[in-house]
């Protein structure tokens, strides 16, 4: 029976636990402390998830030995913040054949690294063409409930991608590859910036049509900045761009969403944030996609007002007219953005 390993007990990772475990796997889950450990192993997760049980499949475990021990994977699906802590854990029990697959949607603040490149930072370079990147619309509870869902796999490597795409796939869960790893963990992360935004627009009662030109605008802004690091701009039409952006940003089950929301209520961030049992990638997102865009000179006017309502105390109502009554152009144009140029060059080559 094959073995696989999830380092970490959030939403995420004990839903992609069950997914496999019930694929007829055999699942170790490894918690930080062994009380959680504990505590999971009597109870599972009645506050997250009050009707599931956890299948006799899954092993959980507080001792990484136990938890990594002859595993063909391991799936880190913890916090963007807590991967390089995690990934150096992980590190020394790694083998030549041990797939390593980020579930991680987010950036490293400081570094404004992707998550592959945080972990490539982290294990033996001989191990690094076997990370791989999860990504797409994956509500957990919606999958949890074996509902149908699809998501995709990324890997410079595209055999380890084949691997990954393998080992993860169920009749439910139906995953694509993808060689564009850098396109397809930007759009994972970034798309969390714009469902902050949607929440903003549904909180204020903003409306379809508003939101859904927020949405367009968002992802054409984000494909930009992915374009400018390397990405392919066709992931960002793809499941980890397009279909994450339409499942974030109108679905009551996300997180970032639910941020938004609140936000334009009037609660403080630190409030909000406080009372959530797990993490909204995008609040650090929108600060390192801030940073990147200065670096780069980047016009981002959706991270900007974001940043602003986040970090800067900006009432969300305001940013939101301003974004809304923003100066009108070409969609495509923005400063330093390629996509105009690429688009003037695709007229050029169909009148030749």
């Amino acid at each position: 029976m094959q073995k696989v390993t999830i380092i970490g007990t959030t939403s995420w990772g004990i839903t992609l636990g069950i997914l496999l475990a019930n694929k007829g796997l055999d699942v170790r889950l490894w918690a930080r402390t062994e009380r959680e450990a504990s505590k999971l192993r009597k109870k599972g997760d009645p506050v997250r998830f009050p009707d599931i049980t956890l299948p006799p499949q899954i092993t959980i475990t507080s001792h990484m030995d136990e938890a990594i021990d002859d595993v063909s994977a391991v799936i880190l699906a913890v916090p963007s913040a807590t991967m390089r802590q995690n990934i150096s854990r992980v590190a020394s029990h790694l083998t030549k054949s041990t797939l390593v697959i980020s579930a991680a949607k987010g950036l490293e603040i400081g570094s404004n690294k992707r998550m592959s490149e945080v972990i490539a930072e982290e294990i033996n370079p001989r191990f690094c063409s076997n990370i791989c990147a999860l990504s797409g619309p994956q509500l957990a509870r919606e999958v949890m409930r074996n509902l149908p869902a699809a998501a995709v796999i990324a890997s410079e490597d595209i055999s380890t991608a084949r691997k990954a795409q393998q080992l993860l796939t169920t009749p439910n869960f139906c995953v694509f590859t993808n060689a564009d790893i850098i396109g397809v963990e930007l759009a994972g992360a970034l798309k969390n910036i714009l469902a902050l935004g949607a929440g903003i627009a549904d909180g204020l009662g903003y409306g379809d049509n508003a939101k859904a030109a927020f949405m367009t605008r968002g992802l054409t802004e984000i494909t930009a900045l992915g374009m400018t690091l390397g990405a392919n701009p066709l992931t960002f039409s793809g499941l980890a761009g397009l279909g994450d952006v339409i499942a974030t940003c109108t679905s009551p089950l996300s997180r970032n969403h639910y941020v938004g929301t609140e936000l334009a209520k009037g609660r403080p961030l630190a409030e909000i944030t406080e009372a959530m049992t797990e993490v909204a990638e995008g609040i650090n997102t929108t600060l390192v996609a801030q940073n990147l865009a200065q670096q780069l000179g980047l016009e981002m006017p959706i991270a900007e007002k974001i940043h602003q309502v986040l970090y800067e105390g900006a009432d969300p109502r305001q940013a939101a007219t301003e974004l809304m009554g923003g100066n009108v152009k070409h969609e495509l144009s923005g400063r330093r953005w390629r996509l105009f140029s690429l688009f003037r060059r695709g007229r050029r080559s169909s009148k030749s």
